[in-house]
């Protein structure tokens, strides 16, 4: 396990704090100056914590290494499974373009669906973490909530599949300082992802697949969903009807899909 160490900007907000308390006792007629830079500082706080592609908080992989880029890789990744209905459908349109991708499975869905986990790993995909629960006040947790999630949320999928997650995905990106060493003690890393569709709610196909490949190049890691996907006016998956155009335009770019351990791997 690497020595957690706060950010630079953790570490100044700490000691900011700090210098504020210790400048409205030596200057008590001065507290609403030193308030200020405290409030100042706390929404900026609360700005990073809002901002998945951040990494002011924690160490972020918000794109893949210099070596992934250099080798023309690019990530696609589902958030929110499995689901008992899409996932597999997923898995065989993959299979269909020999392409290779990470799935943030949420514990307690991957508890009620082991085959289909199974089944994501032994087609070559890997397993990653999405979190135990995946509840919106996760953003709000102390350390003793983020080990739980966290924690819980390894215990089961390694439980499953034989192998701990080396990602972790907050859900919707959001999270506080108190992941940063949480993560560090499960000796996983923060991933949050290059550009989405927004395809849990978005139900136009086009829209979606217009977001994805705007701007597409090597080193992107791409978010979509195969649980709580988004439907179309005529009751389709988003997921399924952009998912094989995708791919296509991923191979008309020359580019190759992986897997995040596998782009991350220094050898």
């Amino acid at each position: 396990m690497r020595a957690w160490r706060p950010t630079p900007f953790i570490l100044g907000s700490v000691i900011l704090h700090l210098v504020a308390v210790v400048y409205i006792l030596f200057e008590p007629a001065q507290w609403l100056w030193a308030v200020g830079v405290i409030a100042l500082n706390q929404a900026f706080i609360f700005a990073a914590c809002l901002w998945p592609q951040g990494s002011l908080l924690e160490d972020n992989l918000a794109r893949l290494p210099d070596a992934a880029i250099q080798r023309g890789e690019i990530a696609l990744t589902f958030d929110d499974g499995p689901d008992p209905n899409i996932t597999p459908k997923v898995l065989a349109i993959l299979a269909e373009h020999g392409v290779k991708a990470s799935f943030f499975l949420i514990g307690m869905r991957a508890t009620a669906h082991l085959e289909l986990c199974r089944n994501i790993v032994a087609a070559g995909h890997t397993i990653e973490n999405h979190g135990q629960l995946h509840r919106i006040r996760n953003a709000f947790f102390g350390l003793r909530g983020w080990m739980k999630e966290v924690g819980d949320g390894q215990s089961t999928l390694e439980s499953i599949t034989g192998r701990k997650p080396q990602f972790y995905r907050a859900l919707a990106g959001f999270r506080n300082p108190f992941l940063a060493p949480v993560l560090n003690r499960h000796d996983i890393r923060l991933a949050s992802w290059t550009r989405r569709g927004y395809d849990t709610f978005t139900t136009d196909a086009e829209v979606v697949l217009a977001r994805l490949v705007k701007n597409l190049a090597a080193g992107d890691i791409l978010l979509l969903h195969d649980g709580n996907a988004a439907k179309t006016a005529s009751g389709n998956s988003v997921v399924l009807e952009v998912l094989p155009r995708l791919l296509q335009e991923i191979s008309n770019k020359k580019l190759s899909p992986v897997t995040l351990p596998s782009a991350c791997n220094p050898n």
